[in-house]
């Protein structure tokens, strides 16, 4: 591979890394051909970006990009593959789903919105983010909760109110 390749390389990923605000990094080694073509569809499935690189580009493109990424460097030993999606839980969910028919891939590390992921014991918490849009959802849910309890009320003393008024007016008469 020439410099030129290499610097090319280097510039794709830190153009995609520096666009999104996840990603992780992976270790793929030992999988066959046929698992990682099973692995890239799956990837494609789920709208995740899989990208393989030797470690020395993606660390020289992490160095590149904004923030600091030093946790991650010691992780990245053997064979790397990068994972790149808008929704941060989606490669975690992706990778834990793999898993159920091969040992990998394992997390080496992860970075989602800033924060530093290392080691494959924090796939779980990964996989248990909520993304954006589950977030809001759970807010307006939540903000939902109280005026449905106030309007229900509302509608329950109202349903009081019009019976005693209509009890007093027959008594009345």
């Amino acid at each position: 591979m020439t410099r030129e390749e290499k610097n090319q390389i280097v510039e794709e990923l830190v153009s995609v890394l520096s666009s999104t605000g996840s990603f992780y990094i992976i270790d793929i080694g030992t999988l066959n051909s046929e698992k990682t073509s099973k692995l890239r569809r799956l990837c494609y499935s789920r709208q995740v970006q899989l990208k393989v690189a030797k470690n020395s580009l993606i660390k020289k493109a992490l160095e590149r990009i904004e923030g600091d990424y030093s946790e991650m460097i010691p992780a990245m030993k053997g064979s790397s593959a990068v994972m790149i999606a808008e929704i941060p839980n989606v490669p975690a969910k992706l990778i834990k789903d793999f898993r159920k028919e091969s040992d990998r891939p394992v997390l080496k590390a992860a970075s989602i919105d800033g924060g530093i992921y290392v080691g494959d014991n924090q796939l779980d918490s990964l996989a248990a983010l909520k993304s954006k849009n589950e977030l809001i959802g759970d807010v307006v849910g939540l903000l939902q909760t109280p005026m449905q309890s106030v309007i229900s009320g509302l509608k329950g003393q109202g349903g009081k109110i019009a019976g005693i008024l209509k009890t007093l007016e027959e008594r009345a008469a």
